[in-house]
This record gives C-alpha cells, structure tokens and sequence, in this order.
C-alpha cells in the first residue's frame, strides 16, 4: 500500500474560491498517469525530487507516451527520432540538458548525468549521444515500424506539413532539397501543424520540505528540420524550479514558445506572490499578445503546494488536461483548465 504523506495544508484563495495547498506534489502536462505515478512512488519512498523528476519522465519514456515522447516517434525529415530532455534542481539551481540526442533512449537520464557528471549545462547531437555511450547508457535504434510509416506517409504526401518558410521549390506543395528564396513567400504555416505532435512532457515535483525540481522529456517536433531543438530542454523555456519560488513547465509548439521564457516568467510571478493559476494565465496571455494562434500550455505550482494550469484556445484544442498527485488525493488526479 502507498505511504499517505503528513499532510503541510495552507489555505489559500484563487479568483476567489478557495483551496487547499498540500505537500507533497507532483504535477505534470497531459494525461500521462503512469509518468505522475511513478513519481509518487519514487517520492514516497524515500526518492529525492530529482529522482522523482527523472523517473516520472523517464516512464513517459518507456511508454512512449502519446506518440510524442521517448522512442518511435516524431520522425524528422529524414526519417531518424531524436530526443530532448532536462531536468532542474531548485535548490542548487543546476541543469542538465540535452537536445538531438540520437540512439539513446533514456533522454532524462542522460540530462541528469550532463548535470552530474560534468561542468556543462548543454550537450546537443551526436557528441551528446557519445557522452551518453560513455557514461553507460546503451545505444539503439530509436525507429519502430510505426514512426517508420509515419515518415513514409509524409514523403508520399509530398512532405506535408513541414516547418519551411521562404524557399524554392515550394515548401507547400514539395519536397526538398531547397534553397533560399529571394523575397519572403510566406508567414510560418501554423494551422498546418497537428497539435498532438507537441505533446511534451513536463513535470514539477515539490517535497515535504518545499525543495523543488522540474524536467521535461520529448521527441519534438513531428517531420522537424534535422538538427531542430525545442523549448523542452532550454531552462526557463521549457521548465524551471527554485525552492524559494516555485517550479513551471509549458508544452506546445517549442519554436514560438521559447522565446518568451514563459517556465521562468510563471516561477517569477509567483516569487512575487501571485497565485499560480494567474502566473501561468499571465505567461500564456504574453505569448498570445504576439503570436494568438499559437498551441501552448503551462502548469505551475508554489513552494505551499498549491497548483494551476493556462492554456491558449485555438480550433481543436479548448482544454487542458493535467494531472496532480498530492496527500489530499493519494491517487493520481486527471485537472482540467478552460483555455483562454
């Protein structure tokens, strides 16, 4: 049976209604229960938040969660899945990362071995993928059969949809190789891009103690330009913890949503005391001043434990599910929140 945890509660109020805060958390995007579970689990026996982080990612991993994290999915332009990862300490206010990884399957934790095992924040591509091998992480292919057809159906589709802009041939009705184009054809095709393509995981877990850490893992963008990383492994993009603040994670489309920081601007707001509902309302609303239809969400939680989730509404996407995991519950929870 499961360990109930002493329960920290704190009441609190957010517009207007209130709620409870409770300690120990676990949050993560997107109905990924096995992933919030296994954190629990890693938690409640005795597992540091880190080690929470990396084994609730990690089992997204192995699940190949929704097609959009770990192995077998994703494929890029040429066919091959690669993976990003990272994994933050708000305590120490370290970092792990890694971005293209090839052949690797345990994205999160080779992040957490950048983290540990060497002075660097970041390692991207292949030199990532050695560092990997060498720390012991076994090399393998990353293609199944079904990320192999979802690639043969994209070449048999002309290359539909895919993430070129200002180049000849047309990038709309053809595949490449392409070259630059003289003048400017086009904005960036985003109703073209299937959503469910964007499905990163994110995960925040916070302790009895208030320490916090947070991680993501994906395989990033479905038909990507080779070499593409997203926001799922830049700190502040796609996640952030401080223990004298809180943590954040954001998922959606990587390319827009990184350059706005929205993990690290929710975690600020909240040092300033806003609710974390607001603070994640707030770093969705900055993204959508520029970019309205743009796909994104964030969750968000404070070092009391209390929780929110925002998310920007466009066709086909409404709500945002996530799920919770706290003493109140003792069982994963799936939340949802109204897109603004």
């Amino acid at each position: 049976m499961m360990r109930i945890w002493p329960a920290s509660i704190v009441l609190c109020f957010s517009l207007a209604l209130p709620c409870y805060a409770v300690l120990p958390l676990v949050i993560n995007t997107w109905p990924f229960q096995d992933a919030t579970a296994t954190a629990w689990k890693t938690l409640s026996s005795g597992g540091s938040v880190l080690d929470a982080v990396e084994k609730g990612c990690a089992q997204c991993e192995i699940d190949q969660c929704d097609g959009s994290v770990g192995y077998g999915g994703s494929p890029d332009e040429t066919g091959e899945t690669t993976l990003d990862a990272m994994i933050m300490n708000g305590d120490t206010m370290e970092v792990g990362a890694v971005g293209d990884l090839r052949r690797i399957k345990n994205a999160i934790g080779v992040a957490r071995a950048v983290m540990e095992h060497t002075k660097h924040t970041f390692l991207v591509g292949e030199s990532a993928s050695v560092f990997a091998e060498n720390m012991g992480f076994t090399a393998e292919d990353l293609t199944t059969d079904k990320s192999f057809s979802i690639f043969t159906k994209w070449l048999q589709g002309n290359c539909q949809p895919n993430y070129r802009q200002n180049v000849s041939p047309d990038p709309s009705k053809s595949c490449g190789p392409y070259k630059p184009h003289a003048l400017p054809q086009q904005r960036w095709r985003h109703q073209l891009i299937d959503i469910h393509a964007h499905d990163t995981i994110g995960m925040v877990v916070i302790d009895q103690a208030g320490r916090v850490a947070a991680g993501t893992s994906t395989n990033g963008a479905r038909h990507k330009v080779p070499g593409r990383v997203g926001d799922s492994p830049i700190a502040g993009a796609g996640a952030y913890a401080d223990s004298t603040a809180g943590g954040a994670a954001a998922t959606g489309d990587g390319d827009v949503m990184m350059r706005f920081l929205p993990s690290y601007l929710a975690v600020e707001l909240m040092r300033g005391g806003v609710d974390p509902s607001v603070a994640c309302k707030t770093a969705i609303t900055r993204i959508k001043r520029h970019f309205p239809g743009f796909f994104g969400a964030v969750i968000c939680a404070n070092t009391t434990g209390s929780y929110g989730a925002a998310c920007n509404k466009v066709p086909g996407f409404s709500q945002f599910p996530y799920m919770v995991f706290n003493p109140k519950s003792n069982v994963p929870i799936q939340e949802t929140v109204d897109c603004i």
